[in-house]
C-alpha cells in the first residue's frame, strides 16, 4: 500500500495515516476525521466502514499533529469541585455529552481539596495540555479569583457565578427558593424552616436568600436557619432539632440529601409527613421520587447547563463569543407526596 506522508508522519515511515484509512474505507479524509472526532453528521454504515479500516490497519491518530496542523487539540477542560454531589457530577455529564456530541473531548478534573491554590494549579495543568478553552465550575464563593486567574489567557466559561466579565450560566436558585417557599404557604403554612447548604456555597446562599425573601414578602415570621454540609447525615442532625419544634409544620432543605436526612428525623419523631410536617427539597436526584412519601423538590436541568455552556465555550474558540453573555437556566419545581395542606387546612 502507497501511504502518503505529511509533516505529521514523517519522522516515522511506517507509520499508518488518515489517507490510508480514507482509501480502504472510500471516503474522504476529511470524512475519516469527522468519524474520528465524533461528529453527529455521519451515516451508520460510512461510519462503521471507517471504524473498520480503522480497525484492520492499526490507526493511532496523532493528537498533538492534529493540533499543530490545526491550531485546535479538539480538547476541552473541566474544573469541577465534589463530585460526590449530584448537582456537580450530574453538570460534568452533561458537559461531557455535550462536548461528545460536539466532536471534542473532555479532560476533566475534580478539585480534591477545593482551595484557590489547588484551582489555579490545576488551570496550569490543562493550559500545559493546550486545551481548546475550560469550563470552571465555580460554587465556592472564592472560585471566582480563579476565574480572574485564567479569564484572558484561555476561552473561559464558568458555571454558577454571577454576571460579570466572563462568560457564564448558572441555574436561577433564588428563584427555585421562592417557588419552594410559594407553593408551601399557599398550602396554608404559617412559615417554613429552612436546612441551608454551606456558607461558602454560592447556590447554598442564593437557597437561603430565597427562603428569607419569600417569608419576608408575605410578611410571615423567619426561623432561625440550620446549616447542613449536603449530606443526608447533616439534614437527619438538623432534623432532629427542628423536629423537637412541635410548631413546625414545613420545611424546606435545601437539597435532597438533606432533606432524606430530616425525613428520617422526622419519623423517628413520630411526625407524619406530609400530614404534620411538609417537606421540600432541592436538585430532583434520581431517587428523590422514591423516597417515601415521594419528595417535592426544584428540579434543575444539568443536561441544559452543561450544552449551554458548551455552546458558549465553542463560540469563544471560534471567536464569536462576546464577553460577560450570562446564561440563566429556570429550575421547575416538581410536586409530590411530601408537601400537603398544613394541619387544620
Amino acid at each position: 500500500m502507497t501511504r502518503e506522508r505529511s509533516g505529521e508522519d514523517s519522522a516515522r515511515p511506517d507509520r499508518v495515516v488518515i489517507s490510508d484509512v480514507a482509501g480502504l474505507s472510500g471516503v474522504s479524509k476529511m470524512t475519516v476525521s469527522r468519524v474520528l472526532n465524533g461528529h453527529p453528521q455521519v451515516s451508520p454504515h460510512t461510519r462503521a466502514r471507517v471504524l473498520a479500516a480503522i480497525d484492520v490497519l492499526g490507526y493511532r491518530p496523532s493528537s498533538a499533529a492534529r493540533a499543530l496542523a490545526t491550531g485546535r487539540s479538539r480538547v476541552l477542560g473541566a474544573v469541577s469541585f465534589n463530585t460526590d454531589l449530584h448537582g456537580p457530577a450530574a453538570i460534568l455529564s452533561g458537559i461531557e455529552q455535550a462536548a461528545r456530541e460536539a466532536g471534542y473531548f473532555l479532560s476533566a478534573v475534580t478539585l480534591q481539596p477545593a482551595s484557590p491554590w489547588t484551582a489555579k494549579a490545576v488551570i496550569r495543568h490543562l493550559e500545559a495540555q493546550a486545551v481548546d478553552g475550560i469550563i470552571l465550575s465555580s460554587p465556592h464563593a472564592w472560585a471566582a479569583d480563579a476565574a480572574r486567574y485564567l479569564a484572558g489567557r484561555t476561552p473561559l466559561v464558568v458555571l454558577d457565578a454571577e454576571p460579570g466579565a466572563v462568560p457564564s450560566v448558572a441555574v436561577d436558585q433564588h428563584a427555585g427558593a421562592v417557588a419552594a417557599l410559594r407553593h408551601l404557604l399557599e398550602l396554608g403554612h404559617r412559615t417554613v424552616w429552612h436546612v441551608a447548604g454551606p456558607g461558602d456555597w454560592l447556590s447554598a446562599r442564593a437557597r437561603e436568600r430565597g427562603w428569607r425573601d419569600a417569608l419576608a414578602g408575605a410578611g410571615r415570621p423567619v426561623p432561625p436557619v440550620a446549616h447542613g454540609d449536603w449530606s443526608a447525615r447533616s439534614g437527619y442532625q438538623q432534623g432532629r432539632r427542628i423536629a423537637a419544634n412541635k410548631d413546625v409544620t414545613a420545611i424546606f432543605a435545601a437539597n435532597d440529601q438533606m432533606a432524606l436526612g430530616v425525613l428520617r428525623a422526622l419519623r423517628e419523631s413520630g411526625a407524619d409527613v406530609p400530614g404534620d410536617v411538609s417537606l421540600v427539597g432541592f436538585d430532583d436526584v434520581p431517587e428523590a421520587e422514591c423516597f417515601w412519601p415521594p419528595l417535592t423538590t426544584v428540579r434543575q436541568d444539568f443536561a441544559e447547563v452543561g450544552r449551554r455552556s458548551l455552546e458558549l465555550l465553542l463560540q469563544q474558540v471560534e471567536g464569536s463569543q462576546r464577553a460577560g453573555q450570562h446564561i440563566v437556566v429556570e429550575p421547575d419545581l416538581i410536586v409530590r407526596d411530601s408537601s400537603g395542606p398544613a394541619p387544620g387546612r
